[in-house]
């Protein structure tokens, strides 16, 4: 193995289930990743802001800008927005940006396969990605939805943090691409996600 083989060798997490048990590692992870001074947006789902609150704390002596993206209004019914106010209060004190928008592998997609039955194309592009795992599919999703708010660039590599359910459970470093051009994502590298696909 050439010195830049092993400059370019990094440790993989493999979480044996999904879930919010993984939280820790996936921010410790994160952590140490971005500890090598490439990476400087760092994009998390987080319903409630507590993971993304979780990251701030764990991370603040890195030079990353966070941004925390949320289900979008209406999600879990009304107009309610999940997002709870202590974490907004904390999260905007330490300089991280909120995103509360539509999820871009889901949209009126979702709608009409609701209303009409069947499946659009966006949903099978979201299945596909959960054949990885659920946080796989949303890590892809918040960066799409961050680029198109124009929160990240896409012209450089960037760090996402997705889950399933609750918490986090897949931390991926990802060049990011705007909706329109869905298929210029890259996904470069897996910093961990879990092996199986059942919830913890």
């Amino acid at each position: 193995m050439t010195k830049a083989e092993r400059d370019h060798e990094r440790r993989v997490e493999w979480f044996e289930l999904p879930g919010p048990g993984n939280t820790d590692t996936v921010i410790r992870c994160v952590s140490r990743r971005l500890s090598e001074g490439d990476l400087h947006h760092v994009v998390v789902a987080s319903g409630s802001g507590e993971t993304a609150a979780q990251l701030m704390a764990y991370i603040d002596d890195l030079d990353a800008q966070i941004i925390c993206v949320t289900h979008h209004a209406g999600y879990s019914g009304d107009d309610e927005v999940e997002l709870e106010r202590a974490y907004v209060s904390q999260l905007r004190k330490g300089g991280a940006s909120i995103l509360t928008a539509s999820h871009a592998l889901s949209g009126v997609g979702r709608s009409i396969s609701k209303t009409f039955g069947g499946v659009t194309p966006v949903e099978i592009i979201a299945a596909t990605l959960r054949l990885f795992g659920q946080g796989m599919k949303v890590c892809v999703e918040i960066a799409v939805m961050a680029a198109d708010s124009g929160l990240v660039p896409t012209d450089q590599d960037i760090l996402c943090i997705g889950g399933t359910g609750r918490g986090a459970d897949t931390a991926l470093v990802l060049r990011a691409a705007h909706m329109d051009r869905f298929f210029d994502l890259r996904i470069r590298e897996e910093l961990c996600r879990p092996v199986r696909g059942e919830k913890a």
